[in-house]
């Protein structure tokens, strides 16, 4: 089963680079993020024309999240239901095959000193209460999406520049940490280990794909039991070449079911 993640910056926007993508890559099940439309605006027909199950929920302007699937979506559940804001466009779960994959958006924090990123070390600590909830380290989990945090030096160009942004502080660090303790492995690093690899290039520097300066804020994270099934994970930098692309591309990780 080939699952990949995609910030996609407005769905709309890209739905040719989505749906061509798609057609060529091989992907059984695609998590979409900020796809910036309301659930009426998400453009599901074309999806369907082509043959895709989905799921999604969605706001105008600002984040959605959708999962994109040639597999039954089956255990559908958006959103967080522990008393807090439900952030149904940050948040979508289902189980494909077996393995319960949970899509998320993390909030960017905007600044140090800003509320949102007081609401981003807090994200973390209710996406695992979630988890403890809703599913066990023991089964086939699969965390995937734009966590907007960069984990080590090695996931941010240029990492020592960056101790004072919101995606590379040791408090975001030590969140996302805590998180993944509850049973997760990075595949991606499984398969590359020291490679100073990046899937987001602002558009405000200049060449930055070309140049490789970037960040890689997007995950694909495995409980053990789906970890050791993983035989590949990539970045396909095709898509952030494209005309008019997002800002981040394409994560890819294959298991072996």
């Amino acid at each position: 089963m080939r699952v990949a993640t995609f910030n996609v910056n407005s769905i709309r926007s890209r739905l040719g680079i989505v749906l061509d993508w798609l057609a060529e890559s091989g992907t059984d099940v695609l998590c979409l993020q900020e796809t910036k439309c309301q659930d009426p605006d998400f453009p599901e027909s074309e999806f369907r024309a082509a043959g895709w199950q989905l799921a999604f929920r969605g706001e105008k302007s600002y984040n959605g999240v959708a999962l994109v699937s040639r597999l039954p979506l089956e255990k559908v559940s958006v959103g967080f239901e522990d008393g807090g804001p439900t952030d149904g466009a940050r948040l979508i779960s289902a189980v494909v095959n077996g393995v319960r994959i949970v899509n998320t958006y993390v909030p960017q924090g905007r600044s140090l000193d800003h509320e949102m990123y007081a609401y981003k070390l807090e994200w973390f600590k209710r996406l695992h209460a979630w988890l403890e909830q809703n599913a066990s380290s023991d089964q086939r989990v699969l965390w995937c999406g734009d966590l907007n945090v960069a984990r080590t030096a090695l996931d941010v160009h240029n990492a020592k520049d960056k101790t004072q942004h919101v995606c590379y502080h040791l408090s975001i660090r030590e969140a996302f940490e805590e998180v993944l303790a509850w049973g997760f492995t990075d595949v991606f690093r499984q398969f590359h280990p020291e490679e100073e690899l990046y899937s987001f290039f602002d558009y405000r520097v200049k060449d930055s794909v070309d140049r490789n300066i970037g960040w890689r804020i997007d995950y694909l994270l495995a409980t053990p039991a789906l970890a050791e099934k993983c035989r590949n994970s990539f970045i396909d930098l095709g898509p952030r070449r494209r005309e008019k692309p997002s800002d981040h591309t394409v994560m890819v990780a294959d298991f072996d079911l």
